[in-house]
């Protein structure tokens, strides 16, 4: 079977994977789509499984790092009166209490790669808090699919709710300063941009190719924001001339960055959409305005 390499992959099959991701189209249709571009020795299932996330080899900060002093908390609900599991990490030599970063998952749950980019984020000096929402549904299963599956049968303001309490938690935690900002990815990006709006204490959000908060809703806004755009995320991407005009007409603190040529999910390393350029480049730019608004 041919081994499979990132360019020999259409933009066409990038395109039909996030559709299939987001919920767009049935895995059915999507491998029935698929099939059109099983040509030249390769087969519908090797195209699958290269798609498919590998969290197996591409975790950059395993779970027993010693740098890091992590595990696993919950916090109160504010829906129904149970609990979020989530997990919580900070550098295992830090001093004194520290600014705090909400990490927010896609929409599949707190898969492993988010579980990394908690870690990631505790490393570059904060206290990290990644929650799972779909912890009242018993938590991430396993594997995307059915973490989607899951996701689904949550509503999505619950969900909200759910990771602003996490803001709350982390803020009013003995070992964080009290500075608290957001970052989040695809589904996640949606959500910081919502928690821009409904807090006005957060220290700063960072939108990663997620949907946009309300236009009308925009001069609630008072963090500074940062956000980042793959250049081919035309379903994403459509919102953000009218969000970037609400933006400026309230005289809001942000900065854009689009990067050119890049899928989204660009920062997931363990697909591959993911641009290590482009993701290192962002990630960067995140870590330093975090340090610059919340330190």
């Amino acid at each position: 079977m041919k081994k499979l390499r990132k360019e020999d992959i259409s933009q066409e099959v990038f395109d039909l994977y996030d559709a299939y991701a987001h919920n767009q189209i049935p895995r059915r249709v999507f491998l029935d789509k698929l099939s059109t571009y099983a040509v030249g020795g390769i087969t519908v299932m090797s195209l699958l499984s290269f798609m498919m996330p590998d969290y197996r080899t591409k975790i950059q900060v395993p779970q027993d790092d010693p740098r890091l002093k992590a595990g696993y908390v919950t916090y109160p609900s504010p829906n129904g009166g149970g609990e979020i599991k989530g997990l919580l990490a900070r550098p295992s030599d830090a001093d004194g209490p520290l600014p705090g970063i909400v990490v927010v998952h896609e929409n599949r749950g707190l898969n492993p790669h988010i579980e990394d980019v908690c870690r990631r984020a505790a490393l570059a000096g904060f206290m990290a808090l990644a929650p799972d929402a779909l912890t009242p549904l018993g938590g991430y299963p396993g594997n995307d699919d059915d973490g989607r599956a899951l996701q689904r049968e949550r509503n999505r303001d619950e969900m909200l709710e759910d990771f602003i309490a996490g803001f709350e938690f982390l803020k009013s935690h003995p070992d964080c300063t009290g500075k608290v900002g957001v970052v989040g990815f695809c589904f996640g990006g949606w959500i910081a941009n919502m928690m821009a709006v409904r807090l006005p204490g957060l220290g700063a959000a960072v939108p990663f190719y997620g949907g946009q908060a309300p236009v009308e809703s925009v001069p609630e806004i008072q963090a500074p924001m940062m956000l980042h755009y793959a250049g081919l995320d035309e379903r994403v991407n459509a919102g953000w001339p009218e969000y970037e005009a609400a933006l400026k007409a309230n005289k809001k603190e942000y900065q854009v960055f689009f990067y050119p040529e890049k899928n989204h999910g660009f920062h997931n390393d363990t697909t591959p959409r993911y641009d290590k350029e482009a993701a290192e480049l962002a990630w960067g730019r995140t870590v330093d305005f975090f340090r610059k608004t919340l330190q």
